[in-house]
């Protein structure tokens, strides 16, 4: 994880401060520790935090091509970088370093902004092109590593974070109410959104482009939702486990220590079983437990199975209830934003503790979501059914018993009210929204209501949700 920062204007003819650059970077050192870098001329500023993990001697950045008319700022990883490197070199290209970022310049010397399309990996980064006057960014195709900027009436600036973008004077310190009546429904910022008015986030598998013409933001990668799986079942678990072991193999690439967050569960035991394949020696793996947890809760005996059948070195941490409160606001500080999901602090105290260890860390993270892990996902069948039952039973028994449940068993409640729409998009957006329906006018001003509702505003919430 590293942290980028910058400013850029078309046509500028001053160099921007470093002191400028250096405390828009200030706020990014969580991010990269072990160096920082800047780069300077007429219209552009770019910044970099560095956390080393490949080529520590020589992927200082920022980094430029051969004749230094290409200048690029990356967070992440390019995981295909050596074989692109391969392939560039045959085209005549010359490498000055071993490091995964110079395959961004020289494949945007050989594709240009089209070399996004040969890029496997996570990554944020932000390119000014000399001979072209323009600064061309772009976010990796799930949104992995964030990117957000703001169009001021001297330019762009971007950065990794938020925090970052305050540190500049022209960045607007203005709440947005419509982005904030959006997190209390969805309980996240769907983008371009951000708590911030003027503050934007680049969207997942979009790019940018800034030059005299003006800021462009376009789709470059989305989800192919046509294509079928014509196979055997099990000719789709061998295509499955054969993605899963490739993907693996290819996020160990580190030249520092690395390791994995277990949790005992299918993701995460999953992943340690692959990493043990690759890796030389035992994986290094960590897990968090709570005292008093139980039954499905206590995920730290699985864990221990996982690391005693895998032969891992294994590290554990105890959470106490207490200890909570302690870390909300450092969190929401990493964050930008208020805090959603609880789960966050242990991810965020294990990390911790692995970060005392080992740098990168491999986990389980979002297969819930891509493999329709929630029992949500399991339930939406019975949608068509419950619809059938008459009006008067539905709204009527069933609500009206329902909402008399106590707190604890307000997922029954949610349940019904998901249930109960007919659109299967309608239903996904229920089962996770935070404030909707009742309680959703009850706290939102009448006029933030109205604007949110109209559908010439800038981001309307669907009707049904209000």
């Amino acid at each position: 994880m590293c942290g980028i920062a910058g400013v850029f204007r078309a046509g500028g003819d001053a160099v921007p401060e470093e002191a400028l650059l250096q405390r828009m970077t200030a706020p990014l050192v969580h991010r990269g520790p072990d160096d920082e870098g800047y780069h300077r001329e007429p219209g552009v500023g770019l910044g970099f935090r560095r956390l080393s993990i490949v080529d520590l001697a020589g992927g200082h950045q920022p980094l430029s091509n051969e004749d230094e008319t290409l200048w690029l700022v990356l967070n992440g990883e390019i995981y295909n970088h050596l074989e692109l490197r391969a392939q560039l070199e045959e085209r005549g290209h010359r490498y000055k370093t071993r490091a995964d970022a110079e395959a961004v310049l020289h494949a945007y010397e050989e594709w240009g902004p089209d070399c996004l399309d040969h890029l496997q990996g996570m990554f944020a980064f932000a390119l000014y092109d000399r001979k072209r006057d323009r600064l061309f960014a772009a976010r990796d195709r799930v949104g992995i590593k964030p990117f957000h900027y703001v169009e001021t009436g001297k330019g762009l600036v971007f950065a990794s974070e938020i925090k970052a973008l305050l540190a500049h004077p022209d960045v607007p310190r203005q709440a947005d109410p419509e982005a904030a009546a959006l997190f209390l429904t969805y309980r996240y910022l769907p983008s371009p959104h951000t708590l911030f008015h003027g503050i934007r986030k680049l969207a997942p598998g979009h790019r940018l482009l800034a030059d005299r013409g003006g800021i462009r933001v376009e789709r470059w990668w989305d989800v192919d939702l046509q294509t079928r799986w014509n196979g055997t079942f099990a000719e789709a678990a061998e295509e499955l486990r054969n993605r899963m072991r490739e993907s693996v193999r290819a996020r160990l690439m580190s030249d520092v220590p690395l390791g994995a967050l277990l949790s005992g569960g299918l993701d995460s035991s999953i992943v340690v079983a692959l990493m043990a394949e690759f890796h030389d020696g035992p994986v290094k793996t960590f897990s968090v437990g709570f005292p008093g947890a139980s039954g499905n809760e206590e995920e730290l005996p699985f864990a221990r199975e996982v690391a005693d059948a895998m032969g891992t070195e294994h590290h554990e941490l105890i959470m106490r209830e207490a200890d909570l409160p302690d870390y909300i606001t450092p969190l929401i500080w990493h964050m930008d934003e208020p805090l959603v999901e609880p789960a966050a602090i242990p991810v965020y105290l294990i990390s911790r503790l692995a970060r005392t260890t080992v740098t990168v860390v491999l986990t389980g993270e979002g297969a819930d979501e891509l493999f329709a892990g929630y029992p949500k996902y399991g339930r939406d069948h019975l949608a068509r059914t419950y619809s059938r039952l008459p009006r008067a039973v539905r709204e009527g028994l069933v609500r009206r018993g329902l909402n008399a449940l106590p707190l604890p068993l307000r997922r029954l409640r949610v349940a019904e009210r998901s249930l109960s729409l007919e659109k299967p998009a309608e239903r996904w957006v229920s089962w996770f929204a935070g404030f909707a329906g009742p309680q959703r006018r009850e706290i939102l001003a009448l006029d933030l209501l109205r604007r949110l509702e109209d559908p010439d505003a800038t981001a309307p919430v669907q009707p049904w949700l209000a």
